[in-house]
Formats: structure tokens, sequence, C-alpha cells
């Protein structure tokens, strides 16, 4: 209807005298609801419909025998309520949905045109009831309409209209957390996936491809979908459309490749699929590595992150030369390379190096040169994963510890990263690959690179950390420069004012005991210099000291009374 004749009808009044129209009794009642549903397809006419009293006669007809009677009520409510804060609540408020959701129930299983053109309408008006409208959507869950939903997608595949109201539901449903364990309990993963291997139009997978991403960021859901043989179709299209240069395909290369890797984030999915590193899928991930297509090297690399999250995988794939294929991808990457695809690849990597047993294979493969080559890096992310990478496999490794730590090029550029204030986990690791250099190396050398550098101060700022982990790394840092090269880091320790620190920590209640402990052990060392003895003396330490000696901390306590014997002989 078009806009000229709305605005007569609106004019007349005659939406007043449609209410009474619209009652059980009346002959016109289907006739009536069609011109409405005509009227309210006018955005400025829904209002107005509300405001006539029509919604409360219209959900009252929705109890009707009459299919004809049944479908034409079901439309003008439905575009009553599209786009319209006003429509939706006065349907609410009626009750129209639990009647609507009744009838998909009762009418689920009948497969006539008629009656499928009837679950079309009443499937379009919930979507329109409750679009983006958390609160209405939350109801219509509550009111048990997913595994409705789920038996009409199952029942009805062969009807493309119907289908393509369940998905566009499914879609807007699975939005909301609260939906996702409903759909877990349906056979949801089964039906789409069923359903995605009929399908030949790009349009038409992409639908399926927007209810199955929200879905599959639940791990009941992964498990469901690998099972039901999701991964073999998207395995099955990046085949296909690896070497298209069609808009659509590579959309599609993409979206598939994506939910393979989040399919991939769920435990017990991924380890259904690595196999004992023999799985069939997991060897497809792998050959994605090498290729030229950089959609397919980044799902690749993230796939093998994403296998790398448990001892047992990350040693047999160090085993089987998967550390070799990420050199060769991040090699091809290093020049005004693929910000994505180093950072994925570097992620790997770094997952790799957690067992002890992979650090020494990995460090003689050569990785730390291969990282390094991205110190030059300006973007954020690499920066981040660089360092959590050459933190991983410095770990107890001494050897490897103390060449960095001389590697001046290094230590400068950690140092200037230790001031990136925009970017706090850039800080963070680079704060803590400096601490971790000297921890594993206790290398007098490396201690005196950190030094020049200008390394010191920011190591000092590390122990006031909000994290303890970072505080505890940073002070076991300073005893050991303490330690072995405390003449020459003795100015630097000074002016970032060290002793005061510790002084605080000691005094703080709220400080863990591995940092009381810490921070003891530290002033201890600390007395082999006169001007930071001298500062120790002024502070009054001993009696912050004294009050530790009865810490409930038995450790705490013990070095409380060795560092009180310190402070006195030496006052």
């Amino acid at each position: 209807m078009d806009t000229e004749t709305s605005e007569k009808i609106q004019a007349s009044g005659i939406l007043q005298l449609f209410a009474s129209l619209l009652t059980p009794q009346s002959s016109c009642k289907a006739k009536v609801a069609n011109i409405i549903a005509e009227v309210a397809k006018n955005e400025f006419m829904r209002i107005p419909c509300v405001d006539a009293g029509l919604i409360s006669p219209l959900v009252q007809l929705l109890n009707s025998k009459d299919q004809e009677v049944l479908l034409q009520t079901g439309r003008a409510l439905g575009n009553i309520c599209y786009d319209s804060h006003e429509g939706r609540s006065a349907v609410d408020q009626a009750g129209g949905a639990q009647i609507v959701i009744d009838h998909l129930r009762s009418l689920c299983s009948l497969t006539d045109p008629a009656n499928e053109k009837l679950l079309t309408v009443f499937c379009g008006m919930l979507m329109n009831y409750s679009n983006e409208n958390d609160s209405l959507q939350a109801q219509l869950i509550n009111m048990g309409v997913i595994p409705t939903l789920v038996k009409l997608l199952g029942i009805h595949c062969q009807n493309a209209a119907l289908t393509e109201m369940c998905l566009v539901a499914f879609g807007n449903l699975a939005e909301l957390e609260s939906s996702k364990e409903q759909f877990a309990s349906t056979n949801i993963a089964e039906e789409l996936v069923k359903l995605f291997k009929k399908q030949i139009e790009h349009d038409k997978r992409e639908m399926i491809f927007e209810v199955l991403a929200p879905l599959a960021e639940n791990d009941a859901i992964k498990l469901q979908l690998v099972e039901a043989g999701l991964v073999e179709c998207l395995l099955e299209i990046v085949q296909q459309k690896v070497d298209s240069d069609k808009e659509d395909d590579i959309t599609e290369l993409k979206t598939g490749s994506d939910l393979m890797v989040l399919l991939l984030l769920g435990d017990e999915s991924m380890q259904k699929l690595f196999e004992g590193g023999k799985g069939s899928v997991f060897q497809r991930v792998l050959s994605w590595i090498p290729s030229n297509n950089h959609q397919l090297q980044l799902a690749g690399a993230l796939a093998i992150a994403n296998f790398a999250r448990n001892d047992g995988n990350c040693i047999h794939m160090v085993d089987n030369g998967i550390v070799e294929k990420l050199m060769d991808l991040l090699d091809r990457h290093v020049e005004d390379g693929n910000v994505t695809v180093q950072h994925a690849a570097l992620s790997a990597l770094r997952n790799l190096a957690i067992p002890v047993i992979n650090k020494a294979k990995m460090l003689s493969a050569g990785v730390t040169e291969a990282v390094l080559k991205f110190l030059k890096s300006e973007m954020p992310p690499v920066q981040f994963k660089l360092l959590g990478t050459l933190r991983m496999l410095i770990d107890a490794q001494a050897e490897a510890a103390e060449q960095l730590g001389k590697n001046v090029k290094l230590v400068e550029r950690l140092v200037e990263w230790c001031e990136a204030k925009d970017h706090a986990g850039v800080m963070g690791e680079s704060n803590r690959l400096l601490s971790a250099l000297i921890r594993h190396s206790k290398s007098k050398d490396v201690i005196k690179t950190i030094v020049q550098s200008g390394g010191i101060k920011h190591l000092v700022t590390m122990a006031t950390s909000e994290h303890v982990i970072m505080q505890n790394e940073a002070l076991v840092a300073l005893a050991l420069i303490a330690a072995l090269e405390l003449g020459t880091a003795e100015k630097d320790l000074e002016s970032a004012k060290l002793v005061q620190i510790l002084h605080r920590l000691l005094a703080d209640e709220r400080s863990a005991p591995e940092i009381k402990y810490n921070s003891m052990v530290l002033i201890c060392a600390l007395m082999g210099s006169e001007s930071l003895h001298k500062e120790v003396q002024d502070l009054a330490f001993l009696d912050v000291v004294s009050k530790l000696r009865s810490h409930e901390n038995k450790s705490v306590a013990q070095q409380a009374s060795l560092t009180e014997q310190r402070l006195t002989v030496e006052s």
C-alpha cells in the first residue's frame, strides 16, 4: 500500500473502527487484518496502529482455528513490530509471543504448502518482535523457542523461505550467551551441517556461516560440530576456493578457515582433530602454512598455536618439523610482511616453546635468530609475541639467556619498549624479559650490558608492579645484580630510589609474603655498597624488619631475623 493511501486512512480515523471489526464474530476479520498488514508496511503507520488499540484484538485472533485469519494476523503483527519499540511493547503486553510459539509447536510437523507459509509468517513475526532486543530475545528463549525452531529446520529443510527464516532467527538468538546452552541441548549442529552440505549458493552458505560462528564459541557445540562433520566441509571449501580471485570465493575461504581455527579453540574438539598428530585434519592444516595464500598461512599458523595448547601436542609437533615450517613462513614475511601472519607464527612458536624438552631443540633449530629479525617491527602485537617467545625460550636455559643478554641491539630495544606507555602488554613483557635475561644467565656480562643500556631503572620500577609475579621477578633479578655487579649498578640503583621502594614494600601490609622475603634478601645484598648502606641506615629499616619476625609465614619470619642481625651488626 502506498504512502498516500496510508496517510488518507490515518486522517480518516478508520483505524479506530478497525478494532471493532477484528472480533472473532466478525466476518471480515481476515480482510481487515490484511489491510492492517499492508498499512503497517509504512513506518509512520505503526504507532498509529498501536494507538488505535489494534494490538489486543489482533493477538486475540491468534486463537482462531482459521488458517487465513492466522496468516493475515501474523503478517499484521509482524509488520507492526518491525523496527517499532511501541509495537513490540504492545504485543509483549498482550502476550502474543507465547501463542505464536505454541502454534509453531503444534503445526511443526505438517508439511503442506499452506501450513509452511503460515509457519514462515509466524517465524518472521517472532523475528521482527525480538530483533536486536535482548530482553525480548531472552523471553523467547525462556519460552523454549530454540528447540522448536531447530525441529522446524529439520522437518522443513526443503522449504527455502522457512529455512531462511529459521537461520535468521538462529543468527539473532545465538548472539545471546544464555542461548548457547539451549542450542547445545538440541541437534542444531547436525542440522546445520546437513543443510550446509546441500547448499551451492554463496549467499545461503554465508547465512549458515553467520549462525555457525557465534554458536561455535560454545565448547560443547564446537565438539558437536566436529562430530557432525563440519571440518570436512570446511577443508573442502578451502580446497575449492584457494586459487580463486573471485570476491565471493575469497570471502568464503576466509570465513571457512577462520571457523576452522575457532573450532580448535575448544580443548576437546582440538584434541579430537589432532588425533595424536596423525589426524588427516592436522595434516591438512599443516599444508596451509607453506601455501602462497596469506589467509591460509594465517589460519594455518593460528591453528598450530591452538594445537599447541598442551605439552604432548607441542612435543610431538616439534619432533615432526613444525618449527622449520614456521620459521620459513616468518622468513617470507620479514620485509614489510603481513603483520597478522607474523603475529600468528610467533604465537605458535611461543606456545611450542613452553615444554622444557622443546626449548633446547628450538634454540638449536635457530628460532632466536629467526625471531630477532622482527626486532625492528613497529607493530605492538608483533613486539608482544616476539618478547613472549624469547622469554619462553630462555627459561632455565643459561647459555641462551647469556647470549641474548649480551646482544646490545636487543637490550637497547627492550629498554626502549620498557617505556611504551601506550602499550602496557609490550611494556610488561619487555620488563619481564630484561629480568629473565639476568635470572636465567646469572652472568656479570649480561648485567653490565643491561646497566650500560639504562635498564636498571626499569627493573626497579617493575618491583612496584601491581602483579606479584612481576614484582618478584624484578626483586630476584635485582638481588642477582647486587650480588654480582653491585659496583657497576650502584649509581643507577641509587637514582632509581631502590632503597625507598624496598622500605615501602616491607612496611606495606598488603605486600605478598614472597615480596617481603625477597625485599629483605635484597636489602642484605645492598649492604656491600657504602652509599646504599647509608641510605638503609637513614631509613630506620630495623623497625619494619623486627615487626616481621613474628610474621605468620615461616620463611618471612626467618629472613626477618637474619636481616635484623645483619642490620644490627652493620650499623
